[in-house]
């Protein structure tokens, strides 16, 4: 994706690093939509802070930057007990996304066939691939999402736009790149197809109004920020013609975790017949899960509920409180959405039904 027309992915290698080895530089999330700001990862705690404290967010984001944290605890300690410490800090930052996981998995079983004296090599290297992978996963979910879109476009009477509602962010500030629920409607509109993008600002902390809108203006998409309780009036009223959101985990059962608030747009999709798709990397389906009951849900500083962040007009950015003093808030950061209301799974490998033999006709090595 592009900032400011220049090509841009969310984590990168430091340009000063040598022989592959080296500081990693992701955006700083929480400074937008105001500010477009760069920080620099030294060391396995401030990659753990990033994730925890939500510098960087996104399923598949978070699994890329646990993979560079164990990178940087290798390149100071490439032992095993040092291996297992960064493990153990990393798994710990968020308990909901899969991918992180994943990741951790994924190095530690890479790492465990390496000598110590070669892992700091081996943790870069396979960090760096797994972030190019997942770029070439959400441009391939990108392209069968585009599919599902130009057969729901078919319908629309000519000159007709295609309006879209999508929930949180999904994009390619998610993802390394492309995004997951976003890809499609990036390709969609590369593509010519005349869409128009619903953004729910998604409280408590509006990734939808800070993130998705920025993302979408970047790209010159048609889009207009609603408020979360919006989204089943317009589907009453026939102006959503489909939905389209990521998850962070999906269940063998074909049940979706994701913000906060999804599980309510899927009612109000059900309710009015409008398409309700989730779009998700394979490294975010938990095979170990039977149902989405059993995820664990974040829950996250009522702080986030208390405190937005805003521009004032003068430019200045400030955080105001909007609740009264002494009011507690509660801030759950998921919730699941079953299978039953999801129409349709969006792949690296295809589309498929929310349910364990549509995931298995995909991934039939599960």
């Amino acid at each position: 994706m592009r900032v400011n027309g220049k090509p841009t992915r969310t984590i990168w290698l430091a340009a000063d690093a040598k022989d592959g080895i080296g500081d990693i530089e992701v955006i700083d999330q929480r400074k937008l939509p105001h500010a477009f700001v760069t920080v620099r990862l030294k060391s396995l705690d401030e990659a753990a802070v990033a994730i925890r404290e939500m510098w960087i967010r996104g399923a598949p984001l978070i699994g890329a930057t646990a993979a560079y944290g164990i990178a940087l605890a290798m390149r100071v300690d490439p032992s095993d007990a040092s291996l297992a410490k960064a493990y153990d800090i990393l798994l710990e930052t968020r308990p909901t996304a899969i991918n992180l996981r994943w990741a951790l998995d994924d190095l530690r079983n890479t790492l465990k066939q390496v000598p110590p004296e070669r892992r700091a090599v081996a943790a870069y290297r396979r960090a760096a691939e797994i972030c190019d992978e997942d770029v070439a996963i959400c441009s391939s979910i990108g392209d069968h999402g585009l599919s599902v879109i130009k057969q729901i476009a078919a319908k629309k009477a000519k000159g007709e736009t295609t309006n879209i509602l999508t929930h949180c962010n999904a994009g390619w500030l998610a993802t390394v790149d492309w995004g997951t629920a976003l890809a499609p409607i990036y390709k969609a509109f590369d593509a010519g197809l005349d869409i128009h993008v619903w953004v729910d600002e998604t409280r408590p902390r509006n990734q939808g109004a800070s993130l998705t809108a920025w993302e979408l203006n970047q790209h010159g998409v048609p889009h207009t920020v609603i408020v979360d309780n919006v989204g089943g009036h317009l589907m009453q009223h026939g102006r959503v013609d489909m939905c389209i959101v990521g998850t962070d985990r999906v269940t063998t059962n074909g049940d979706v975790c994701n913000k906060i608030g999804t599980y309510l747009k899927a009612l109000a999709a059900k309710d009015n017949n409008v398409p309700f798709y989730v779009a998700l990397p394979s490294p975010t389906i938990d095979w170990t899960m039977k149902s989405g009951m059993d995820i664990p849900i974040e829950e996250r500083d009522g702080a986030e509920v208390t405190v937005m962040t805003g521009r004032t007009k003068d430019g200045q950015v400030v955080d105001v409180t909007i609740t009264p003093e002494g009011s507690p808030a509660a801030n759950f950061g998921f919730d699941v959405t079953p299978a039953r209301l999801v129409t349709g799974l969006v792949t690296e490998r295809g589309v498929c039904a929310a349910d364990e033999a549509g995931l298995k006709s995909l991934f039939p090595s599960h």
